[in-house]
């Protein structure tokens, strides 16, 4: 049963699309408050059909990704009780408790740590609000990991064009497969 492969012909069709950029910033915008959806599902397809922007296309995902992390910073300052109970209510409660005893032990540089790691970035925007860490140094925190996360992951898929993308359409069904077992596994595992 191919399920992933259309979903990938689809994708690399609509990263050449001229609103694509657009989509792009709003992705990465909204990742940072609450979308589940990393940026890089868009910017990596959008830099290997278009790899001459690649580097545009890393610093429209870092601005709007920084933008929206000041928003989630925002959310978690003004709303600190209901972002926690929001946590609770969704099950991330013991998560978000790791989260806290991060930002209590190493501070900003977890911002770092969260902005190029493919860990949940919007977990660690909302946190940094609720513990009102001084937001300047947050921004600048935020901008630089994320910029560096996202011209990595643009000029990796640039670098690897068009090659890498007829390659990935070859194993991307045991690619699909295999992240969906990944994540079942990883959902029985922290429950």
């Amino acid at each position: 049963m191919q399920i992933f492969a259309p979903i990938y012909q689809k994708t690399l069709q609509l990263s050449k699309h001229r609103h694509a950029p657009f989509w792009l910033g709003l992705v990465s915008f909204i990742e940072a408050i609450f979308f589940p959806i990393p940026p890089d599902v868009m910017l990596m397809p959008m830099s290997m059909t278009q790899p001459q922007k690649a580097v545009r296309f890393a610093f429209i995902a870092g601005i709007f990704s920084t933008l929206g992390g000041m928003i989630g910073y925002a959310v978690g300052y003004f709303a600190a009780d209901w972002v926690t109970e929001i946590m609770q209510h969704f099950g991330y409660g013991n998560q978000w408790h790791t989260v806290m005893g991060w930002f209590d032990k190493w501070g900003i540089v977890i911002v770092f740590v969260a902005g190029f790691s493919p860990i949940p970035y919007k977990l660690f925007t909302l946190s940094t609000g609720v513990m009102q860490m001084a937001f300047f140094p947050f921004v600048i925190a935020a901008f630089i990991s994320r910029m560096a996360r996202f011209l990595l992951v643009a000029k990796l898929a640039a670098w690897g064009g068009q090659r890498f993308a007829d390659k990935l359409q070859r194993f991307i069904e045991i690619i699909g497969w295999s992240v969906v077992l990944l994540a079942i596994i990883a959902i029985i595992v922290i429950r």
